[in-house]
């Protein structure tokens, strides 16, 4: 008899237990590590649950994961970004020095990984203070043969010769060479990467450790520019390196829908990504990210973008649809003032007087104060 009620005591509290269990609201669904295939990559102010289902977001939290969203997306089409935990020295090497207008100019190069050496520029500032530290910039040059020496103000255009114009300004300035530029020699078929894109995201990452190891240079106050080539480059790196404090892309990007009326087949060589080709066969609807994303990936840090009228390249009527909807989220994230996108009545270039628009959101973002304020 003793037995019976403490098993018909035991089974009731088993009961009691079971439901209210039962009772208890279930855990919310995980969000995916990616946007499903169909996602609307314009749609900015969703995540993904893992049923594919849109979530909305409703707070910084929720688009913390919408960003891991973009940047898997990024990475679906680029390749993974190489494990950065066990980097090798940068073995920095000056190879040769000379004098500008307030600044040195020495020719280097240093280690990106393995054998692998990035020529480069290093703008140094003359006019240092003894433990002064100074913002560092990353200059990056557009598709053009002699690749670092046109921002380094060496060979090509005024109007693309950021790097010694900031420099000029008393920036720490790095100019690199992208792969297969300038005195970069380098065969993407013999590498690793699934893409050129994501080698070059790798090796500017690499930029940026060099600039924070100088003594010249505040690691906190770190920014990337770019005129094309180089503008979508700053934009890459600038969404995968929270370092960047300041991202500046001129004539660098518009969505792909919009890139020669959705015609991406210009993305698709070994520099850039093969993937857009040989995986998703052309079609802006199947790449798994896109420059709406990009530019909202970069909030609450600070972004500008020249975005020429006369750009027959990057079609500013998509950077029209792209800019309010990157806003939203720089809204939610309370940092509308760090988004600057001009239209100047210009080609596919970067006039004097947007360079200097551009330098002085670099100036106010970085809080510096130039030392010279001229623009060629």
């Amino acid at each position: 008899m003793q037995r019976t009620k403490i098993s018909i005591i035991v089974l009731s509290a088993l009961a009691v237990a079971w439901t209210a269990r039962a009772a208890e609201p279930t855990s919310a669904p995980k969000p995916a590590q990616k946007a499903p295939a169909a996602a609307d990559h314009s749609k900015l102010m969703v995540y993904w649950k893992e049923s594919g289902k849109e979530h909305p977001v409703a707070s910084p939290a929720d688009w913390e994961i919408r960003r891991r969203q973009v940047l898997k997306g990024i990475e679906e089409a680029m390749g993974p970004l190489p494990d950065r935990s066990k980097l090798p020295p940068l073995d920095m090497r000056s190879l040769d020095e000379k004098q500008g207008e307030g600044f040195r100019r020495l020719k280097i190069d240093f280690v990106s990984e393995g054998t692998d050496r990035v020529p480069a520029y290093l703008f140094l500032p003359v006019d240092l203070k003894p433990s002064e530290r100074r913002p560092g910039i990353m200059a990056l040059h557009q598709t053009v043969t002699q690749g670092k020496e046109e921002p380094a103000g060496i060979k090509g255009s005024d109007n693309l010769d950021y790097g010694s114009e900031l420099a000029g300004r008393g920036y720490v300035v790095l100019v690199p060479d992208y792969p297969s530029f300038g005195e970069y020699q380098y065969d993407f078929n013999a590498d690793s990467y699934v893409s050129g894109s994501m080698k070059g995201i790798f090796n500017h990452m690499r930029a940026v450790d060099l600039l924070q190891s100088r003594t010249e240079v505040d690691p906190e106050r770190i920014g990337v520019i770019g005129h094309s080539l180089g503008g979508h480059n700053a934009m890459f790196v600038g969404a995968f390196d929270p370092r960047i404090k300041v991202i500046v892309s001129s004539c660098g990007w518009t969505p792909f829908h919009d890139y020669y009326g959705g015609k991406i087949a210009g993305w698709t060589s070994d520099r850039y990504m093969p993937s857009l080709r040989d995986v998703y066969q052309l079609n802006p609807d199947r790449v798994p990210f896109d420059f709406y994303e990009i530019v909202a990936a970069f909030a609450p840090r600070a972004f500008f973008s020249n975005s020429p009228l006369g750009d027959t390249n990057f079609d500013y009527h998509g950077i029209q649809k792209a800019e309010p909807k990157a806003r939203e989220i720089y809204k939610l994230l309370g940092a509308e003032d760090k988004l600057k996108v001009v239209y100047p009545d210009a080609p596919h270039d970067f006039p004097p007087a947007v360079r200097k628009e551009a330098y002085e959101f670099i100036d106010k973002t970085l809080a510096y104060k130039p030392r010279s304020e001229s623009v060629r």
